[in-house]
């Protein structure tokens, strides 16, 4: 199954097992949610289901994994079972947690997951049922899982692996963050030493649509010829770096490493370099 799924086709899909995530982020989630969604979809919310926020960013990042437990829980609430289709949208074409919602459930043994192409704003396009206020739905039994599938790495992971040159660091924020022009999120401006810079607005056409798969095939072998083989994949907090390995298993190829904790973990650490291209 494609982990990209069209207005055209969200319409065709059965109902049965269906389960819409509406996965937007931002200020106002939850008024925004009552006020406007697709019909039928349920609200994840990106810092209280997607991350388990703690008190020091410099160790998991401003966007840390929960524990497998507490994400059974709120897939529980949810009313996700096993058998669940799940297709999530957010109002900037994954970017925003859709992709991260869709890596969570892909590591925790769903097969099928997909992120809708073009988000909110092309079901409106194509005449998707919005609807507003609260959705009813039963929960679901809790699926028993204690580690994620999909691979991550840690801080000191990244490190070893820099230092060895044994796997290709990507940074997938804007390049003007990547350079240290400036930096609107994070305490300080700059990329960790060695990584590399593929924005993952790149992932995307001029309409905002993701990339046909052989293209974005044929665009990752190219940036990443002569470089090694295996990828670990970061952003500012480990959200919208989840949008490149959702490009890359659109392309058909390898699911990369995450690192979740990314420039904000990176960048808070004592002791760590920073570097800059400006």
């Amino acid at each position: 199954m494609s982990p990209i799924i069209s207005p055209s086709d969200l319409k065709k899909l059965p109902t049965e097992n269906l389960i819409i995530l509406d996965a937007r982020a931002g200020k106002d989630v939850k008024q925004n949610y009552l006020e406007s969604h697709i019909k039928g979809a349920r609200l994840i919310d990106l810092d209280t289901d997607l991350a388990e926020i703690g008190d020091d960013a410099a160790f998991g990042g401003r966007h840390p994994l929960p524990t497998p437990e507490k994400f059974a829980e709120t897939l529980s609430n949810l009313g996700i079972s096993e058998n669940s289709h799940i297709v999530i949208y957010d109002d900037k074409n994954g970017s925003n947690a859709a992709a991260r919602a869709w890596w969570m459930l892909r590591s925790f043994g769903f097969a099928n997951v997909q992120v809708l192409d073009g988000g909110i704003q092309a079901a409106e396009k194509n005449n998707i049922a919005l609807s507003s206020g609260e959705e009813t739905f039963e929960k679901a039994p809790t699926i028993k899982k204690e580690v994620w599938d999909l691979p991550v790495s840690s801080l000191e992971d990244v490190e070893n692996e820099l230092n060895s040159n044994s796997s290709t660091v990507v940074d997938v924020r804007d390049a003007y963050r990547y350079r240290g022009e400036s930096e609107p999120i994070d305490l300080v401006a700059g990329h960790i030493p060695g990584a590399i810079n593929i924005p993952f607005s790149e992932n995307l056409d001029e309409n905002g649509n993701f990339l046909r798969p052989e293209i974005l095939k044929e665009k990752y072998s190219q940036l990443l010829e002569n470089k090694p083989e295996n990828l670990i994949i970061h952003c500012g907090s480990g959200v919208t770096a989840c949008h490149t390995i959702l490009a890359l298993a659109h392309a058909g190829l390898k699911i990369p490493n995450l690192y979740v904790g990314s420039w904000s973990e990176w960048s808070r650490r004592e002791g760590k370099a920073l570097a800059k291209e400006v």
